[in-house]
Parts: structure tokens; C-alpha cells; sequence
């Protein structure tokens, strides 16, 4: 997938980046179907709507993932309290996306993050592997580019306004 289509929907160019990455991690399915832990998902992870056997098209999946982008973007600025670089960024939006705001919100990932340990805070993302207690490859992958994505964005910090 290309930035350019999310930004033909309106996206910033980090929200464009962050769905480039969110896209390769879900990869795109364009019929519902049930995820390993037991949810209803389509398209490029999204869940919200996603009904199990319904067919979709390229469109309305780039759709939902603009939407999905945008929502865990706000709920994800609206806890974190220091200014992202554009790496950290499009690693904790992933990261977001895959884990819901929820799980996001109790993390020691936040919690380091928000006291300034952001290097720390970048190597909490190697230990969410687990799904239903369960190692699983895909996330180990995931997290392993999420975390070297959000390293860099540290040690290269051109920090992005967020607000």
C-alpha cells in the first residue's frame, strides 16, 4: 500500500506512514473472518464494524483504516504528555492500533514514556508478544520492527507537534 492513498483521505503524512506500517503488520483481507484471539476483524485489522463472511472492497477498506488511524491517533495523543519524534510516533500508533487503548493506557510503556524514559519506554514494545498467552511469531516480528522504528526515531529525535 502507498502513502499517497491515505493521504488522498485526508491523513497527515506520519498517519500516512503509520497506515503504510499498520497495513504491512495486518495485512489486508477483504472478507471477515475470526483473528486468533477470537475477534471479528476485516480489512487491515479493523474490528469495530467487521462482520465474519462479509466481502469488502480496496475502498471501503482504506476507508476504514483512515478512520481507525485517525481514532487510535487521538486516543493515543490524548494520553501521551511529551512530544513524539515522527519514528516513536508511527511505532506507539501501531503498537496502538494492534493493542487498543485500553492496554495502551495501563502500560509501563506509557507510564515510561510520560516520565521521559524513552528509551525504556521503546523496549517495553518487545514484551508484548502474547495473545491469550500464547507466544505468537507474527507479534514477536511486529514488535522487533516497532521497537527498532521507535529506537531510531530516539537517537535521530526531530520531534513532530502532535497538538
Amino acid at each position: 500500500m502507498k502513502a499517497s492513498k491515505l493521504t488522498a483521505l485526508g491523513l497527515t503524512a506520519v498517519l500516512a506512514a503509520a497506515g503504510v506500517t499498520v497495513a504491512t503488520f495486518e495485512g489486508q483481507e477483504l472478507t471477515g473472518y475470526v483473528d486468533p484471539v477470537g475477534i471479528a476483524t476485516t480489512c487491515y485489522g479493523h474490528t469495530q464494524t467487521a462482520v465474519v463472511g462479509k466481502e469488502y472492497t480496496e475502498d471501503e477498506c482504506l476507508n476504514l483504516l483512515a478512520g481507525d488511524l485517525a481514532k487510535h491517533n487521538s486516543q493515543l495523543m490524548s494520553v501521551v504528555s511529551v512530544n513524539l519524534s515522527q519514528g516513536e510516533h508511527i511505532a506507539y500508533l501501531s503498537f496502538h492500533y494492534n493493542v487498543g487503548p485500553g492496554n495502551f493506557r495501563s502500560s509501563t510503556l506509557l507510564s515510561k514514556l510520560n516520565r521521559g524514559d524513552r528509551i525504556g519506554a521503546c523496549n517495553e514494545l518487545a514484551r508484548w508478544i502474547y495473545a491469550k498467552g500464547q507466544k505468537l511469531p507474527g507479534l514477536i516480528t511486529r514488535r522487533e520492527k516497532e521497537r527498532a522504528m521507535c529506537l531510531d526515531g530516539v537517537t535521530n529525535v526531530k520531534t513532530v507537534q502532535q497538538h
